[in-house]
C-alpha cells in the first residue's frame, strides 16, 4: 500500500498494465478510496457532513504523531516514545499554565521544548551511546509516561482555556484539531521534500554508512530527527488535551504503535529510505475510516482490533509484493515535475471518482432516517468482569424492551470514548449511556450530544461540568469507606494492612482510594504499610503483592480497588489468604464471589453492576420519551461476606 513514485517496469504496457501500475503505485490511497465507497454503502451515517468531519478529528492526532514518526522510519529508525512523551508534553504544559500561573504562551513553549528534550535524548542514546532505537525509545516511553504522572500525582490536571480552543471549530463546523493536522502535513512533506536534513533522513536510512562516507554528519543528523520527532509528538499531545480539556497522564497510551501503523500502511518501509507525508497522512485516515466505520456497524471492539492488524500486515504484504513486481521507489522531492504533476492529477481523479460512486451508494439509504429507539453505550473498558457485568445487564434489558443498543469498549482511552461518543452523536442514536474513563475527559462530547439534543446518561462514574440526564451509580466513596469499615473490623481495630490501588488518572481509583483513607480514620489502630496501583488488574495484582510481601511479610490485611486485584492479591498470598492475613475486594464479580464463598476473601462491597446497566437503559428509555427522571439515581452498595453469598445476586 505505497504511495511513494515508482520508475515504470519496460515491461508492463498497454490499458491493463496501465491500471494495474496505478494501483500498485497508489496502494493505500486505492485501500482508502475502496474503504470510503463500502463503509458509505453499509452505513446510511457514514457518508454525512458531521460524520466525515469526526473522521478528520479522529485522524488529527494520530496523524500528528505519525508524521514526526515519519521522519524516524525514514531515517530506518524506529520510535516507540511518541505517546508517552505527548502526554508529558501536554502535562507540563498544564500543570505549569493552571497549577503555578506560568503565562500560557511561555507554557506553550515549555510542552514544545519538553517534545525536544526527549527527541535529543533519545537521538544522543542512539548516535552516541550506540544503542538500537527499539531500546533506547522503549525507555524513553516508561520514563516520559512515569514523568507525566509524577508531575501529575496520578490526575487530570484542567487545561487553560486559551489553549482548549484547539480542540473547539471554526465558525461551528470546521474543527481546529482538522487543520492543525493539514498545517503538520504541510511542514513534514516541506521538509522531507524540500530541506538538507529531509534529503539526509533518505540518505541514512538508504544505506547509513554510503551518507557517512559521502561527508554527512550522520550523529548529529539523526539528534535533528529524534527532536523533530519530538516537536511532533509535543503538539500532538497538546491538540489530545485539548478535545479532553484536561491534560490526562495516561492520555495517549499506545498511540506509538498506531502511529508507526499509519506510516507502514502508507508506503513507508521499516527498512528506510522511502516514505511520504502524504502516504502518512492516507495511512491515518484509513485508520480513523476503519474505527469509525466499524463503531457505526457495531462491530466488537475486539475484532476491530483483529481488522485493523490484518489491515497492517496486508499493507506489508502489498508492499512487498510491489516490490517484487520490479518497480523501484523513489525518494520524496527527487522525482520529475511530470511526475509530481502526475501524482496531483492522481489524487484529483481518485477524489473525482470517490464522489461519483459514493453519491451513487448514498441513493441506497435515501430517505433512511436513524431509529429514535437506537441507544449507544460507551463502557470504559471490557477488559474487566466488572464492565462485562453492566453490558450484559444493558443488553438484557434492550432486548427485552426491543431497542437496539450498540456497546463500544474505549480500552481505558478517554481520547478513544470522545471518538465513540462523537459517532454516537453524528449517527444520530436516540440516546446515550456512558461509563466515562475520566469524569473531566468526557464533558466535550457530552455537551457536544446535549447541543444535538441527545439525553445522556451516565453509569458508575458522573460526568463533570456537562450536561447528563440522569446519573446512575453506586457511591465510590461510601464503598471505600465500607471496605475499611469491614477490614478494620475483622482485625479487631488493630493490625497492619497494605492497599492496592486502581489505575492511576481514573476517577474510580481517585474515589475508592479516598474512601479508604476516610473509612480508617476511624480506626487510628490500623496502619497502612504501603499503598501501590496495580491497575485493577488480577495480574498486576499478583505481582505487585508479590512484591510487598517482601517487604511486610508480617501484612495482616489487604484492600482492593476491586475484585480483579484482590485475587491477584490472594493468589500472592497462598495460603495465608483467609486465614491469617484477610482481603477485601470492590465490585463483587462473579470470580469475587466465588473466592468469598470459599473462604480466600473475607469481602466484597458488592456493586449490583447488572442492575447499573439495566437501570440505565431504562433511565435512557424515559429521557429520550420526554419523562422525567431523577438527578441521581443511586443503587445501593453491599459487604458481601460469606455469611450472605448464597443469597446475594449481582
Amino acid at each position: 500500500m505505497a504511495t511513494d513514485t515508482l520508475k515504470r517496469n519496460p515491461g508492463a504496457g498497454g490499458a491493463t498494465g496501465g491500471l494495474r501500475r496505478l494501483l500498485l503505485d497508489n496502494g493505500a490511497l486505492t485501500a482508502l478510496i475502496v474503504l470510503v465507497i463500502a463503509m458509505s454503502a453499509l452505513s446510511g451515517d457514514f457518508l454525512t457532513t458531521d460524520n466525515l468531519l469526526n473522521v478528520g478529528v479522529q485522524a488529527a492526532v494520530t496523524a500528528v504523531l505519525a508524521f514526526g514518526v515519519t521522519f524516524v522510519i525514514v531515517s530506518a529508525g524506529i520510535d516507540l516514545s511518541v505517546g508517552s512523551v505527548a502526554a508529558l508534553s501536554a502535562t507540563v504544559l498544564a500543570w505549569s499554565a493552571t497549577s503555578h500561573g506560568v503565562p500560557v504562551v511561555i507554557a506553550v513553549l515549555l510542552a514544545v521544548a519538553t517534545g525536544i528534550a526527549a527527541g535529543l535524548v533519545n537521538g544522543f542514546l542512539i548516535a552516541y551511546g550506540k544503542l538500537p532505537p527499539f531500546i533506547a525509545t522503549l525507555a524513553m516511553l516508561s520514563v516520559a509516561r512515569g514523568l507525566s504522572l509524577v508531575i501529575s500525582e496520578g490526575s487530570p490536571i484542567p487545561f487553560p482555556d486559551s489553549v482548549s480552543h484547539l480542540g473547539d471549530t471554526l465558525g461551528g463546523w470546521l474543527p481546529v484539531p482538522v487543520l492543525v493536522m493539514i498545517v503538520m502535513g504541510l511542514i513534514a512533506a516541506f521538509v522531507l521534500g524540500r530541506t538538507y536534513i529531509g534529503r539526509s533522513m533518505y540518505a541514512i536510512g538508504g544505506n547509513e554508512e554510503a551518507a557517512r562516507l559521502s561527508g554527512l554528519r550522520v550523529k548529529k543528523q539523526k539528534l535533528a530527527i529524534y527532536a523533530l520527532s519530538g516537536v511532533f509528538a509535543a503538539v500532538a499531545g497538546v491538540v489530545l488535551a485539548s478535545r479532553l480539556s484536561s491534560a490526562q497522564p495516561q492520555a495517549a497510551d499506545g498511540y506509538e504503535l498506531d502511529a508507526i501503523a499509519a506510516v507502514v500502511i502508507g508506503g513507508a518501509s521499516l527498512a528506510g529510505g522511502t516514505g511520504k507525508a502524504s502516504g502518512t497522512l492516507i495511512g491515518a485516515l484509513i485508520l480513523a475510516v476503519l474505527r469509525n466505520g466499524l463503531n457505526l456497524l457495531n462491530v466488537s471492539a475486539f475484532w476491530q482490533q483483529v481488522v485493523i492488524g490484518v489491515v497492517i500486515a496486508l499493507a506489508v504484504l502489498f508492499d512487498t509484493l510491489r516490490r517484487k513486481a520490479g518497480a523501484t521507489p523513489l525518494a520524496a522531492g527527487t522525482g520529475s515535475g511530470g511526475g509530481k504533476g502526475k501524482q496531483a492529477g492522481t489524487y484529483a481523479l481518485a477524489a473525482v471518482v470517490t464522489v461519483a460512486i459514493v453519491g451513487a451508494t448514498s441513493f441506497l439509504h435515501d430517505g433512511s432516517k436513524a431509529s429514535d429507539q437506537r441507544i449507544g453505550l460507551s463502557l470504559s473498558t471490557l477488559n474487566n468482569p466488572f464492565f462485562v457485568q453492566i453490558r450484559a445487564g444493558a443488553q438484557a434489558e434492550a432486548k427485552k424492551l426491543g431497542v437496539d443498543l450498540t456497546v463500544t469498549d474505549a480500552q481505558n482511552d478517554a481520547s478513544q470514548q470522545a471518538n465513540q461518543l462523537q459517532n454516537f452523536t453524528s449517527s444520530g442514536v436516540g440516546a446515550i449511556v456512558v461509563n466515562p474513563v475520566d469524569s473531566d475527559a468526557a464533558s466535550n462530547s457530552v455537551n457536544a450530544a446535549d447541543k444535538a439534543g441527545i439525553p445522556v446518561v451516565a453509569v458508575d462514574r458522573g460526568v463533570n461540568n456537562a450536561k447528563t440526564a440522569t446519573l446512575v451509580a453506586s457511591d465510590n466513596v461510601a464503598g471505600g469507606e465500607l471496605a475499611a469499615k469491614s477490614i478494620a473490623e475483622k482485625l479487631g481495630g488493630e493490625g497492619r494492612i497494605v492497599i492496592l490501588q486502581g489505575q492511576a488518572g481514573t476517577s474510580a481509583a481517585r474515589e475508592r482510594a479516598q474512601g479508604f483513607a476516610q473509612g480508617l480514620k476511624a480506626f487510628p489502630g490500623i496502619k497502612v504499610v504501603a499503598q501501590q496501583p496495580a491497575d485493577f488488574d488480577r495480574t498486576k495484582g499478583l505481582d505487585v503483592m508479590s512484591n510487598l510481601l517482601q517487604a511486610h511479610p508480617d501484612v495482616q490485611g489487604v484492600i482492593a480497588a476491586n475484585d480483579e486485584m484482590a485475587l491477584g492479591a490472594i493468589k500472592a498470598l497462598g495460603s495465608k489468604a483467609g486465614k491469617s492475613v484477610s482481603v477485601v475486594g470492590f465490585d463483587g464479580t462473579p470470580d469475587g464471589l466465588k473466592a468469598v464463598e470459599n473462604g480466600s476473601l473475607y469481602a466484597s462491597v458488592a456493586q449490583q453492576p447488572s442492575q447499573l446497566g439495566k437501570i440505565a437503559v431504562d433511565n435512557a428509555l424515559k429521557a429520550l420519551d420526554g419523562d422525567k427522571v431523577q438527578q441521581t439515581v443511586k443503587v445501593p452498595v453491599k459487604v458481601v461476606t460469606k455469611d450472605n453469598v448464597a443469597g446475594f445476586k449481582g
